[in-house]
């Protein structure tokens, strides 16, 4: 190469963009919403009426009609979108179960699922949400792939020989190798085991991934069945990535859970142990034992390698919907305001905010449109805590300081993350002669403001807060009054809605590339001439 061509060549090097990955420490001040993509919302021309969950097949959303109504999830203040898996599923006869509109029964893992779009399709998506200086989460499975037999024919899938696939076998759920390595599902729909100890697996999945993220500009994952892969295969698949890796580890033990994260894991995981205090402390009928939640802040503190980091929720396709547990309509707004006042990530499944109900799947799995995407209690709810929430994280150290528990009592929680009070209560709607006292760290007379109403409350002698629920049990998220300027709530001004993010991500397919090509060829040109 002459001297000139290999100037032209550095030179054309140090112009390229970086592609800055997103990282954990961006992700943390995120806020996301979960959508399955067959039932967020229809394209033009569907059918509105053909989609009861019980049926369990396919009612026609896809990539594009996503992003046709994103201004529904942007307005609420969501910074990022986690969309079901993207891969190619199967495509056969409708099985005992259905079809696999959910996205998650994996035929070949390189290619796309084109029940919901073309590759352009979810570029698209992808370059509006980075538009909007949002996010794009994307669900993968790399666990198994779906059979209708335990002797599945293997050439239709990414992997075709047998030896990339644990022998069938039935889970012993005591025994953490038969979680990892026996097969999901039964003989009806079974889900044939990957061997992801094997070299060629892991190399595979790990270029596969690598160029789904970069073709996509992803900007993290999360990652379906976590717990029954080997825990040495992540650090290696999110490596490669190089993406924030969000894990499932489902189970209420945190001992189990909080092995999958940290540098020989994951970035972080679904946060299960503290979905299941949150069932025991606020549920309407229920135990309602605030304690769990006491108990487990502090377990988590001293047990995860940062629960910052945690996702936070209490709806997913997984789970009965809260409303199918609980009667009381203020019982989930007090487990709201924990998720996204507390540690860790807040994520909120299509539909909590609609008040849907279904119980587990495929109930909870409804389509969305029949809400009419309505604005409700819930929806202002989350809309106001996400404005706060980005606030506190745009112009504070409030996303990494760890939180504290001010008060337990059997009525009610009371925490402190920065400086921000939240008083969290299971007594419900009806209005209750009771009192939860909380000691906080400010000087007495401090003026502090519920961002939820904007009511002022006084701090009284020794920092004390005395949350009384004469007017039923709402949850109180306290500020300084003075703090609030520029937040654009109370009064106070400021941007309004989501974040003034801008997504880390740069998109792969620009046009900036073809601009520097030509820049190459007429540098390349002009140094021939002197040299």
């Amino acid at each position: 190469m002459s001297h000139a061509a290999f100037l032209a060549v550095a030179l054309l090097v140090f112009a390229l963009p970086l592609a800055y990955a997103a990282t954990p420490d961006q992700w943390r001040g995120r806020s996301i919403y979960q959508v399955i993509i067959d039932r967020y919302a229809l394209p033009d021309g569907a059918d509105p009426n053909q989609c009861p969950p019980g049926t369990r097949t396919w009612c026609g959303g896809t990539w594009n009609s996503l992003r046709q109504n994103l201004d529904y999830i942007q307005d609420a203040g969501f910074t990022a979108i986690w969309i079901s898996p993207v891969s190619q599923n199967y495509e056969g006869p409708s099985t005992p179960y259905g079809d696999p509109y959910h996205g998650y029964w994996i035929a070949d893992a390189s290619q796309l699922n084109s029940r919901f779009g073309t590759s352009d399709d979810l570029k698209d998506l992808s370059d509006e949400l980075h538009r909007r200086g949002m996010y794009l989460m994307v669900d993968v499975v790399v666990n198994d792939v779906m059979a209708t037999s335990i002797t599945p024919d293997l050439s239709t899938y990414m992997f075709k020989e047998q030896s990339q696939y644990h022998p069938y076998c039935v889970i012993d759920w005591s025994n953490t190798t038969s979680e990892e390595q026996c097969w999901l599902g039964d003989t009806v729909v079974p889900l044939p085991d990957l061997n992801t100890e094997d070299p060629t697996v892991v190399a595979g999945f790990s270029g596969w991934i690598q160029s789904l993220v970069k073709e996509y500009n992803i900007d993290g994952l999360r990652i379906d069945a976590a717990k029954h892969v080997n825990i040495g295969f992540w650090p290696v698949f999110c490596g490669n990535a190089s993406v924030f890796c969000i894990g499932e580890v489902f189970g209420s033990d945190i001992d189990d859970t909080a092995l999958y994260q940290g540098p020989n894991a994951l970035d972080s995981v679904l946060n299960y142990p503290m979905y299941t205090a949150l069932l025991d402390a606020f549920t309407i009928p229920g135990s309602l034992n605030t304690s769990a939640v006491a108990d487990l802040i502090a377990q988590e503190a001293a047990k995860f390698k940062d629960p910052t980091l945690l996702g936070n929720f209490i709806e997913n396709q997984d789970v009965p919907r809260w409303a199918n547990l609980s009667v009381d309509p203020q019982s989930l707004y007090n487990a709201m305001v924990f998720n996204f006042m507390t540690d860790g990530i807040p994520i909120v499944y299509y539909g909590q905010e609609q008040g849907f109900s279904g119980n587990s799947d495929p109930y909870n799995r409804e389509a969305m449109w029949p809400s009419k995407y309505a604005n409700t209690t819930t929806y202002q709810l989350m809309t106001t805590l996400n404005q706060f929430r980005n606030f506190l994280v745009n112009n504070t150290q409030w996303a990494t300081t760890p939180m504290q528990v001010l008060t337990t009592s059997p009525y009610g929680i009371a925490t402190l993350k920065g400086d921000c009070v939240s008083i969290m209560t299971n007594i419900g709607s009806p209005p209750q002669n009771i009192s939860i006292p909380v000691y906080t760290p400010y000087p007495a007379s401090t003026s502090l403001t519920n961002i939820l109403t904007c009511q002022q409350w006084p701090v009284g002698s020794n920092g004390t807060i005395d949350a009384q629920y004469s007017l039923g049990g709402v949850p109180l998220v306290l500020y300084p009054t003075a703090l609030l300027q520029n937040s654009g709530l109370c009064g106070n001004s400021g941007t309004t809605g989501s974040t003034n993010y801008i997504s880390s991500a740069l998109p792969t397919h620009r046009p900036v590339v073809s601009l520097l090509a030509v820049l190459f060829s007429l540098l390349l040109g002009s140094l021939s001439y002197f040299l």
